[in-house]
């Protein structure tokens, strides 16, 4: 019987899909949930879901809430992360700082002024976890990371402490269905090689049996160039030859050649700007519901299938050693021959009962690890600044960053930090000059 913490547990809906997913899954038995948020209500709402989860499958299973870090670590096996530090005024400003002066976004919860302040502020509760699972987790205690910017979070765990963990996202196995989709061939017989960084992996080989469907997908570019051809994706795909794993609004963001040169590129390609914020506010709208619904005695949940989500199939191989392959976020160590070697970068990862073992890749594509190891810059840089506490580390993440850097001058970059940081003040690490 698996103890499974979920820290940041209040993210309702996320939460109660991991748990569906994990008890979906027969090899896993009778886990014990630990739910930990630090908002009471929510909290709550998520322990009754957990609950009438575990009814609806008729699957034997102990759900806990607390709202101690520590208490819901204490001895478990397994503890899942999907914490978001900030508000909704805490999001907005990451938007609206930079906007003033003339930095636009999309979603800036990876990279960008958006993704750096959000790892900033994460930081402390990832120190926290870290050391939580190091001194009162089981033996072996294996940390599985959905929280954004993954890249980051990701490193500043692994270079504080000596713990078994992998960051997991759903980009690469879902944007293989997608694409299995618009080749016409049946997802499950879909083979690939991908590698890269979290929201930035490409698939270097993407096949069906023996036959290359790169050209499939090409062919169904030049049909559609209205469609598939005003999106970021596809448009990188005309330019690189590969495919990448995170959306369009995502990668608009990630590199310097299409927000900035204004709106007749935006337009182009339909880049959604502020697109978090509307979706933001969508789920502060639904969280009403949620709880009106949950707190329902009588009004059950809806079983989805089993999700794309590595988690519950990573648990499972781990219990019962029958063996899988998951593509997980681990420190390079010589994985990806051209990129740095204290990178976070994203690979197949091989999971059987002794745990989980990242697979070594190789060389990606001269072009892609110079795209990628432009993003890699910024994540090395943020976490220093946030390990070291300097203020002027903080400014060269900024200034590393593509988009910002195609976007603003010196002086601005550095205006820009210099008020996110008096505005979150409350929510950061003291820097120093």
């Amino acid at each position: 019987m698996p103890n499974i913490a979920l820290i940041g547990a209040g993210s309702v809906v996320f939460a109660q899909k991991l748990i569906s997913d994990i008890l979906q899954r027969d090899g896993i038995g009778a886990p014990e949930f630990r739910l930990m948020d630090i908002d009471p209500e929510r909290l709550r709402i998520a322990g009754i879901a957990a609950e009438k989860t575990a009814r609806a499958l008729d699957k034997p299973a102990t759900v806990r809430t607390t709202g101690d870090q520590r208490e819901a670590i204490r001895e478990a096996d397994y503890v899942i992360c999907c914490v978001q530090v900030g508000d909704t005024e805490t999001i907005r400003q990451d938007f609206d700082i930079p906007a003033r002066y003339g930095l636009r976004q999309t979603i800036a919860d990876t990279l960008g002024i958006g993704g750096i302040f959000r790892a900033l502020r994460t930081y402390p509760v990832m120190m926290e976890l870290a050391e939580n699972i190091a001194s009162v987790g089981a033996p072996r205690c294996l940390l599985l990371n959905y929280t954004n910017p993954m890249a980051m979070n990701m490193l500043a765990v692994l270079r504080a402490r000596n713990i078994p963990a992998v960051g997991l996202c759903h980009s690469v196995q879902g944007t293989a269905a997608k694409l299995a989709h618009i080749a016409g061939v049946p997802e499950d017989e879909v083979r690939f090689r991908c590698a890269g960084i979290n929201h930035m992996a490409f698939y270097t080989e993407f096949r069906v049996g023996g036959r290359d469907l790169y050209p499939v997908l090409c062919e169904r570019l030049r049909d559609d160039p209205d469609g598939l051809g005003r999106t970021v994706r596809f448009e990188m795909l005309r330019r690189t030859g590969y495919f990448v794993t995170e959306s369009s609004e995502h990668q608009a963001e990630y590199t310097p050649y299409f927000i900035h040169h204004g709106d007749r590129v935006i337009d182009r390609y339909r880049v959604p700007l502020n697109e978090l914020l509307r979706r933001r506010d969508i789920q502060v709208a639904s969280w009403e519901q949620q709880r009106r619904e949950f707190s329902d005695p009588d009004h059950g949940v809806d079983i989805q299938p089993l999700s794309h989500e590595y988690g519950s199939i990573i648990i499972e191989s781990i219990e019962t050693g029958v063996p899988a392959t998951i593509h997980g976020n681990v420190l390079n160590r010589g994985l990806i021959d051209n990129l740095p070697a204290d990178a976070c970068v994203e690979v197949a990862c091989h999971v059987d009962g002794a745990g989980l073992a990242p697979a070594a890749f190789g060389r990606l594509p001269t072009v892609l690890a110079g795209i990628v190891g432009s993003n890699v810059a910024v994540q090395l840089a943020a976490v220093e600044a946030a390990e070291s506490r300097r203020r002027e580390a903080v400014y060269h993440a900024a200034m590393l960053d593509p988009h910002t850097a195609a976007t603003l001058t010196l002086d601005d970059i550095w205006r820009v930090c210099d008020e996110m940081m008096e505005a979150q003040a409350d929510l950061l690490p003291a820097f120093h000059r």
